[in-house]
């Protein structure tokens, strides 16, 4: 089945419905990472989800993306029912990036190299030039927006890169096709404050620029609350706050602060490792 990328506008994105995930079923580490969550995410839309560690929010990206199966409810893009589709077929509609910035590049590969696999995400297998000169001045100009120099050193090892270069080299790389859906996994949270804010910079450009529907994790409540259209709290596997439009841009931190002590989760709100002012 093929996604249908003129779909109505008044269409969600995603939509999930009663979604459930347990770890370790039947053993004394079970564990139920996501529990009968229902939401939809709207075409263009920006949403940024917080919560505790164990919340359930990097398990509701892996279940988007295909990287873990869900043990029930089901998942669409669009019309189309994607639940059991497997990862590498979802692949070719989802761009993501990971909290390590090695994570998302190859290391022993040149930076052209990297962003010819990026290229070929979605097309079909076959014989063709790793990278043709059309190519490489598309790749040019993409790194040019980096302002790191990065377009002169095409030929260059990833491996060479500093976290912050790999990691907007990854983000480059995960919008290169327009993807119908940008999954970000606390992308930032390894890198130092002034390399983290340049990131965020590109990701707000390259989101807005091309359209992109984007869930975006963090632990950082001031960049959940500046960022995007809509905030998800999250807290054992369900939301448990969702706010969207107007409502959104006038959040505070200290409300959400009061959002986590309302749940009786003040435990969570001392812990600085866990949720970020």
């Amino acid at each position: 089945m093929v996604l249908d990328s003129n779909r109505s506008s008044r269409l969600p994105l995603i939509t999930i419905r009663n979604l459930t995930k347990v770890f370790n079923p039947g053993t004394i580490n079970e564990v139920t990472a996501i529990r009968g969550l229902s939401c939809s995410i709207a075409d263009r839309q920006f949403a940024t989800i917080i919560g505790s560690n164990g919340a359930g929010k990097s398990t509701l990206l892996n279940l988007i993306s295909g990287r873990f199966p869900s043990d029930e409810g089901e998942i669409l893009f669009g019309e189309v029912n994607v639940t059991r589709w497997p990862e590498h077929r979802r692949a070719a509609h989802v761009g993501r990036v990971f909290q390590n910035p090695r994570s998302g590049t190859c290391a022993s590969m040149t930076i052209e190299e990297n962003f010819a696999l990026a290229n070929g995400r979605g097309l079909k297998p076959g014989l063709r030039w790793g990278v043709n000169p059309r190519d490489r001045e598309r790749f040019r100009d993409k790194l040019a927006l980096l302002g790191l120099g990065l377009e002169n050193r095409l030929k260059d090892r990833v491996g060479l890169l500093s976290g912050g270069q790999r990691q907007s080299l990854t983000l480059l790389m995960a919008t290169l096709q327009r993807p119908r859906l940008l999954l970000l996994d606390e992308h930032t949270a390894a890198l130092d404050p002034r390399t983290a804010e340049q990131v965020l910079a590109l990701t707000r450009q390259l989101v807005e620029e091309l359209h992109l529907t984007t869930l975006m994790v963090t632990h950082n409540m001031k960049h959940a609350i500046e960022l995007g259209d809509r905030l998800i709290m999250m807290h054992q596997g369900g939301i448990v706050l969702d706010v969207a439009g107007e409502p959104k841009g006038s959040l505070t931190i200290q409300e959400l602060m009061n959002a986590f002590a309302s749940l009786r989760m003040g435990e969570m709100v001392d812990d600085k490792m866990l949720l970020v002012c």
